[in-house]
């Protein structure tokens, strides 16, 4: 996966030029660069503002276990990024309101973790 993509995709999404929530900063910095898996989560973020899908389709879509997958969508749940429509094996992931409100507060988490991503370990 390309962080470009992500860039692309918050393009498309913001339609308004309104800054972002800084509350909203905030917590995309912590979900997607302070911890571990922020890049899945991305990915998961991008495939959902194409469609809805469901727990299995993102697994296979992004070649994750069903279980690992399971955990990047109750994270993200648990941060009202996403919304779940259903019960059990069927529910589908949407983007939450809250989320595509401050779309563009996703901008800067995509650079820092570019950053992290560009940042090369040395060891003496």
């Amino acid at each position: 996966m390309e962080l470009v993509e992500i860039r692309q995709m918050i393009q498309d999404k913001s339609n308004t030029s309104r800054k972002p929530d800084r509350d909203a900063q905030r917590l995309l910095l912590y979900v997607f660069t302070a911890t571990r898996g922020g890049l899945t989560r991305l990915e998961i973020i991008r495939l959902l503002s194409e469609k809805p899908m469901n727990t299995n389709q993102l697994a296979s879509e992004i070649g994750l276990d069903y279980k690992a997958a399971q955990h990047h969508l109750a994270v993200l749940e648990k941060n009202n990024l996403v919304t779940k429509v259903g019960e059990r094996y069927g529910a589908t992931f949407h983007l939450s309101n809250y989320l595509e409100a401050n779309i563009m507060a996703l901008e800067k988490s995509v650079t820092k973790l570019e950053q992290q991503l560009n940042r090369k370990i040395v060891y003496l």
